[in-house]
This record gives C-alpha cells, sequence and structure tokens, in this order.
C-alpha cells in the first residue's frame, strides 16, 4: 500500500485511508435525520499487513463495530482541507472546510489475507447473533496483493454461508495496484482475468443483488446477470464507485 496508484492519484495507503474516512462521513450525512443520526449502520473496519485488528483510531481504537451514530460523534481528529466551489461568476475558488477522520493510513508488511477475513468472520457471526433480522452484512475487502498467510478461499466462504433471516453475508473484493491500466469492473466469469490471484478473488465474490445491479446500472455501468462485487486493478475513482453502491442497502437506495 505504500506504492502509488498506477493512475498517479498518490500513495495507495493514504488514498484509500481517505476514500474510508469520506465513506464514513457519507455514511453519517446519510443517516442524519431531525432527531439525530439513525444507527442504520454498524460499521468495523479492520486493518491488516504488519498489524492485523481493528482500524478505528482516537475514542473509537479497539472497537470491531460501532454504530454510526457513535462513529459520528467520535471522530480521532478534524483536518483543514479545502474544496473548490463555484465563485457565482463562472469561476472555481477555494473554500475551507473541516475533514473528520477516523481511519490513519498505514502500509507496513505483508497481506495476511485469511487472518483478516477471519476476524471479519468472528465480528460477523457475532453481529449476527444479536441482530438476526437485520440486512445481510456486507464485508468489503481491499487488497493490493496476494494473501501471504495461505488461501483464504476457505475463510472466504464461510464468511458467505453465514446470513440473516433477510439473506447471506455478501463478500466484495477490491484489488487496487500500482499497474497502469483500465480496470476489471463487476464481471460474470473468469474471462479475461490476467493471472489466478484475479481469478480467485472473482470465485471468493459474492454475485451483486439485484438492487446493486439496478444502482449500477442507473450509474451507467456495465453490469448485468452473474455481475460479482468484484474490481481488478481499481483506480480511485473505481475504488470510490465501488464503496458507494456497495453500502447502498435496499432500504436505503
Amino acid at each position: 500500500m505504500g506504492d502509488p496508484f498506477g493512475t498517479g492519484e498518490g500513495k495507495k495507503a493514504d488514498a484509500l485511508a481517505d476514500v474510508v474516512n469520506r465513506l464514513l462521513q457519507n455514511l453519517v450525512i446519510k443517516c442524519a435525520k431531525e432527531e439525530g443520526v439513525r444507527d442504520f449502520f454498524h460499521v468495523g473496519v479492520v486493518g491488516y499487513g504488519a498489524q492485523v485488528g481493528p482500524g478505528f483510531t482516537g475514542p473509537l481504537a479497539g472497537q470491531q463495530m460501532v454504530p454510526i451514530s457513535q462513529i459520528g460523534s467520535s471522530p480521532a481528529r478534524m483536518e483543514q482541507r479545502t474544496k473548490k466551489v463555484s465563485d457565482g461568476a463562472g469561476g472555481l475558488v477555494d473554500q475551507p472546510i473541516r475533514f473528520p477522520v477516523w481511519f490513519e493510513p498505514t502500509a507496513n508488511g505483508g497481506t495476511p489475507m485469511c487472518q483478516a477475513l477471519g476476524i471479519a468472520k468472528t465480528v460477523v457471526e457475532e453481529w449476527l447473533g444479536k441482530h438476526g433480522g437485520c440486512f445481510p452484512p456486507i464485508v468489503i475487502n481491499i487488497t493490493d496483493g496476494e494473501s501471504t498467510d495461505g488461501d483464504p478461499s476457505s475463510v472466504a466462504d464461510q464468511i458467505k454461508q453465514l446470513r440473516s433471516s433477510d439473506g447471506e453475508v455478501l463478500l466484495f473484493n477490491i484489488h487496487v495496484s500500482a499497474q497502469k491500466g483500465a480496470p476489471i469492473e463487476y464481471p460474470s466469469s473468469e474471462t479475461g482475468l490476467p493471472d489466478q490471484f484475479a481469478q480467485q478473488l472473482f470465485r471468493m465474490s459474492s454475485p451483486m443483488p439485484d438492487y446493486m445491479l439496478a444502482i449500477a446500472k442507473r450509474e451507467g455501468m456495465n453490469v448485468g446477470e452473474g455481475s460479482r462485487g468484484f474490481v481488478f486493478n481499481a483506480g480511485l475513482v473505481a475504488v470510490i464507485n465501488f464503496l458507494d453502491i456497495g453500502t447502498r442497502p435496499n432500504a436505503l437506495r
């Protein structure tokens, strides 16, 4: 994760940390109602490299699954950033904004995917034991390399066999690369995938449910029956789009 994106968008670890923090911020906003932030989501972040474990920092450090209202009220820190806004005369100007940070970038160690997915499985199992009637949990695995602690296929299958009363747990995978080239997004077969690693991640990934396919089609993405929640050689834009679609449960679409 210390390498740059192939599209030249900065170091992968830094860019992905920004994406995760922005996703959390958007989920907080999406769940904000007049009476406060409603807990439509509970979110866990597992970081893996030299160390494997909960990825939140600050007041939420060490917690495995956190309600979105608590996330909204407990960022580790606020950063001062700028964004481009209209100046009212056809131009753009920089506007200062406050950006909440819950997750810090790290890039060290190997890729112990089996261990990380094992933790995710345990967290999801415990969650389902208390909330068996919930919308099926979604596990999104973001990786930049092959697993360094064995074949993750078995634990991936165990995750996908878990279910709530509303359906099976979904496991999606994103491969981010330092190589230049067009990403392969939401394929429906292994045809065209460049190597065994890509094919393995495809097989590990759940088919996209109908409502996600509908969202993706509305966004102009090339998806169809059998498309899986998998992107290979993803650039930053592909990661952002993927996470946006993957975190829009049916009730909030």
